[in-house]
């Protein structure tokens, strides 16, 4: 008998062959001649890890155990080839990713709605010829060149369509590779849309609950709300552009404009007639909305966190879900000062990018809710090991998402599907590509070059 035949006599086994029928019975659907089973591979590599040092020689007992097992499309001999992107008119500029391999499987992913493409396609170089499955190798190599916000985009990118690559390549959803599923579906929240009176607003509403089946919505409040509305706002006109506005998302070229500023650094203080008009606001949805629904907020311009507090203040009578970015991320001293003085949840977190940022944060609990942007806290693993993080410490995580959408109030899982569960409609696609840029995942051999010392210590 050989070693290999001992092996399968003491697991009950008569030939190499049975060893798929242990794993790839009915009860999971898994076809039993799968080449991408992930169940038969971690199988294989059990027998052969438990065996290696029992019996000798191992090269017979592999040989004997794969035999029958097709070498096209497994894992080990993954090989990155290329990187190529389509730009579409997503939230005004977003970026799809498609990185190819030797094998024919590819993966997808996002780079974070405003951001370049070109952050992202800087990385090829440094990808080209590595294995994607080394998903966490690879990300330690590239992290270095992501940043707050869309700073991050490229890197985040990278690593989605990594999972996704793994994931199709072991014939598993990328849940199954992160530590297995939770749920089937996911709650959302959705922005409630602006109108010019309070009859269309709650049109809007009911269309977002009833037509699109959100049961969680969350509205802008922000200051340039008040234009035109005398002893609102105390140093504002200093700050409005050319129209009038305060451009939040305006002018950004500009250093020393609005939307540039901190929120320190403005001095731009709401009055007593500005918190009013603002908790008119909220009460005129509130009284569309009722108390069922949850209702966040957002987007309320740049002040002080003694603003902060004041408009909060004014505001805790509506039971919010969370005030979201009253202040920029960084300030973790002003967070807990604001946490501290409210009893609305406070929330940030989707411009911050790794783990390591979100800490100081969550050790001192100067926020009640994390909220991480896959897009830019780092991709799939880092964002799981963020919450795992707060959960330890007792703060809540809602995600941030603001990209292309896969949605009907809830967000479906992919049960079955492997890696991130979905493929692009490439005629859809095409239709809402950027006009700055109509090609569709045309190749990139600009980017093949890499032409720096990466290295950031001696």
């Amino acid at each position: 008998m050989t070693p290999a035949q001992k092996i399968l006599k003491k697991l009950g086994l008569k030939d190499p062959d049975s060893i798929y029928e242990v794993n790839s019975t009915n009860k999971t659907g898994v076809d039993k001649n799968s080449r991408r089973s992930f169940l038969k591979k971690s199988t294989l590599g059990g027998i052969a890890l438990g065996g290696a040092f029992a019996f000798s020689p191992i090269e017979e007992l592999i040989a004997q155990s794969t035999q029958k097992v097709s070498r096209h499309s497994g894992p080990s001999d993954l090989k990155i080839t290329d990187m190529r992107y389509a730009t579409t008119t997503v939230l005004g500029r977003t970026s799809i990713i498609r990185i190819d391999t030797n094998q024919g499987v590819y993966g997808l992913g996002e780079v974070r709605d405003g951001a370049d493409e070109r952050y992202a396609l800087m990385l090829k170089s440094r990808l080209l010829g590595q294995n994607p499955c080394n998903v966490e190798q690879i990300f330690k190599s590239i992290k270095q060149f992501g940043g707050p916000a869309r700073q991050a985009g490229g890197v985040c990118a990278v690593e989605m369509a990594l999972w996704d690559i793994c994931g199709k390549a072991y014939n598993v959803p990328c849940w199954q590779l992160l530590g297995g599923r939770y749920r089937d579906k996911i709650r959302l929240y959705a922005d409630t849309p602006e109108a010019g009176s309070p009859e269309e607003q709650k049109k809007l509403m009911n269309y977002r609950i009833n037509d699109q089946g959100y049961t969680w919505l969350k509205m802008d409040l922000g200051i340039d709300e008040l234009k035109g509305i005398d002893g609102a706002l105390v140093n504002d006109k200093f700050w409005r552009n050319a129209q009038g506005n305060l451009a939040q998302w305006g002018d950004l070229n500009n250093y020393m404009s609005y939307g540039n500023t901190h929120h320190p650094f403005t001095q731009i203080q709401l009055t007593d007639k500005g918190l009013d008009e603002l908790a008119k606001l909220v009460d005129t949805v509130r009284g569309m909305l009722g108390y069922e629904i949850p209702l966040s907020s957002d987007h309320y311009g740049h002040f002080d966190v003694n603003n902060g507090i004041r408009l909060g203040k004014r505001l805790e009578q509506f039971r919010l879900a969370w005030l979201e970015d009253v202040i920029s991320w960084e300030y973790t001293d002003q967070w807990k000062t604001l946490s501290d003085a409210l009893e609305t949840p406070c929330l940030t977190g989707e411009d911050i990018y790794l783990l390591q940022n979100f800490k100081p944060l969550i050790d001192i609990r100067a926020v009640d809710i994390v909220h991480p942007d896959l897009a830019s806290a780092g991709g799939l693993l880092e964002t799981k090991r963020i919450g795992d993080y707060a959960e330890e410490h007792g703060v809540a995580m809602a995600m941030h998402q603001a990209g292309t959408p896969v949605t009907k109030g809830f967000a479906n899982l992919p049960l079955s599907a492997p890696g991130l569960g979905i493929e692009l409609n490439d005629e859809v696609v095409k239709q809402h590509l950027h006009p700055t840029d109509k090609t569709y995942f045309e190749p990139t051999p600009y980017w093949n070059e890499k032409r720096s010392h990466d290295r950031i210590f001696s």
